[in-house]
């Protein structure tokens, strides 16, 4: 079992826990194992020459440099960095304790800094030892400024009442303080499960996730709080883990391996154009022509065996130059260049699969129409995704008995499903509650991409993506995946292939890309249409 795939809400982790320690561990040692294990990286961060987590950790020469730069003092490269420990009144509180002893025994100028006056035994017990080893303790947040780095053991996972008062008023002093602050498995004041921020919440610049990840690390809103993030696995018996989220958990990060093997790779040798699918994209218009060669490019990249493409008739020339491999259709256009309806005799039967929207208009509506009452596998992306909610989403995809993927963004989840506007603070729960409406596998596009579908009864399959990058925040790049997915369905169909399974490798391979092309030309320089070039150089990824 792959630790870095199973997703956990607050309650579920309780029970996890409660399983571990009616099993025989005592609490006290699988605290001390925790915090051993973040000090250790704790130091290792400090230790190295650069950065490891997406440069929010400076190295330790840096972390000296900014305290002496604050103080006035000329710089020397002599003394350990200086670490305040914020504790709470529970066991993430103790967590900090531990982590904060070992950190003192290694060196480091360590304070404390400890408000609460009522702690939990074992938390209590470890503070009366660090008072002994005469670790400096104290509860103004005025007397961390000369810290470097602060770590945060305020609040542990599960807290839901909102925080207020003068522990609020501290946190805010403590963001204010502008030091990088390392959480313990989340950032006190954000929600377990829905990522939401309990009237105040730490902005953590990294984030050690203890035992599996938790469902907030999944939620955009979360993002800007946890910064950057790792799993700190202490040996969780997968039984346990079995025991409560079963043997196909309803959640699941999409992790490489998870990627890989919806792939469809290696090829056969004897496999050729017709066993490798064949994919028919509809859009493009006069006013949107782009969106139409980055859908495809993206198809031609997920190596599909055959690839046509309906654009209106002007548009011909153009998509013949651009891809020169693909079958382009003219379809009559209305007078300001968009689809007016699809040729006449055109058979959509020949097709495995079709995926229809990107730079459409609303003007394509008779062709979106024709493709909703096929029987073939679809793809809906943008404003075929506009049209479906005039034409009613729910009712439209319960009737279609051949597989449907729907890619909105926020705002257009919000027309397809005006009933569920209101629940978009929750992106996993209001994705699945989607898919139990309509039948169709939902993606709901964002800084973590999630997909959901029906399984059986009224439950759902969900898949997170965990990774992604703001570089993908360019108009086009979201064609580009409705090409790359469009290509990937309709391999899978031809091949019998899970075919719900390809969008959770299509988010993964697409974000890969994007994150590749950020690393050379920075966030700012990956436009779609150099996105698709780093597709194929992405591949790299399922081979290592």
């Amino acid at each position: 079992m792959t630790i870095q795939k199973f997703v956990v809400t607050a309650d579920q982790m309780r029970q996890i826990e409660t399983r571990i320690f009616a099993a025989g561990m005592p609490q006290a040692a699988l605290m001390e194992k925790v915090a051993g294990l973040i000090a250790r990286r704790i130091q290792e961060l400090l230790q190295s020459q650069r950065s490891s987590a997406a440069d929010c950790i400076t190295d330790l020469t840096d972390l000296t440099d900014l305290r002496k730069r604050r103080e006035g003092k000329k710089i020397v490269n002599s003394q350990l960095p200086a670490i305040g420990v914020l504790v709470g009144p529970g066991h993430n509180g103790g967590d900090a304790l531990v982590v904060a002893r070992e950190l003192h025994f290694q060196g480091f100028p360590v304070v404390i800094y400890c408000p609460f006056s009522k702690l939990k035994e074992l938390t209590k017990s470890h503070t009366d030892y660090a008072r002994y080893l005469n670790i400096p303790f104290f509860d103004k947040v005025e007397l961390l400024k000369k810290c470097d780095l602060l770590i945060d053991g305020l609040f542990g996972f599960g807290l839901e009442r909102e925080i207020t008062n003068s522990t609020a008023c501290a946190i805010d002093e403590i963001n204010n303080l502008n030091i990088p602050i390392f959480s313990i498995d989340i950032p006190s004041g954000i929600h377990t499960d829905t990522g939401e921020v309990l009237g105040t919440a730490i902005r953590a610049k990294h984030t050690f996730c203890l035992g599996l990840w938790k469902m907030a690390f999944l939620q955009d809103k979360a993002l800007e709080y946890i910064g950057t993030s790792e799993l700190i696995d202490f040996d969780i018996p997968t039984a346990d883990i079995a025991a409560i989220l079963g043997d196909f958990p309803a959640i699941q990060r999409i992790t490489k391996a998870s990627a890989i093997q919806h792939l469809l790779l290696p090829r056969s040798p004897i496999s050729h154009k017709y066993t490798n699918g064949h994919l028919l994209i509809i859009a493009g218009s006069r006013r949107y022509s782009g969106a139409a060669i980055l859908s495809a490019l993206g198809a031609r990249a997920s190596g599909v065996g055959m690839l046509s493409i309906a654009v209106p008739e002007s548009m011909k020339p153009m998509l013949s130059s651009h891809l020169p491999e693909a079958l382009v259709i003219g379809c009559p256009e209305t007078p300001s260049g968009g689809i007016k309806e699809l040729p006449v005799g055109i058979d959509l039967g020949v097709y495995d699969a079709i995926a229809v929207g990107p730079g459409l208009t609303l003007e394509a509506a008779i062709a979106v129409e024709s493709v909703l009452e096929s029987d073939r596998p679809l793809v809906l992306d943008a404003d075929g995704l506009n049209i479906l909610a005039q034409l009613g989403t729910v009712p439209i995809l319960s009737e279609r008995s051949a597989l449907t993927i729907i890619t909105p963004h926020p705002g257009e989840f919000k027309r397809l499903f005006p009933e569920l506007a209101d629940e978009m603070g929750d992106r996993i729960a209001v994705t699945q509650a989607a898919a139990r409406l309509c039948g169709a596998t939902v993606l709901l596009k964002g800084a973590r991409v999630c997909i959901s579908w029906q399984a059986e009864g009224d439950s759902t399959v969900t898949y997170v993506n965990p990774e992604s990058t703001p570089a993908l925040a360019r108009g086009g790049s979201g064609d580009v995946l409705t090409g790359l997915l469009g290509g990937l369905l309709a391999s899978a169909i031809v091949r019998n292939s899970p075919a719900e399974s390809v969008a959770a490798t299509a988010v993964w391979w697409h974000a890969r890309a994007a994150i590749a092309a950020a690393e050379e030309r920075t966030e700012l320089g990956v436009d779609a249409f150099t996105l698709t070039q780093y597709l194929i150089p992405a591949l790299r990824d399922f081979s290592e």
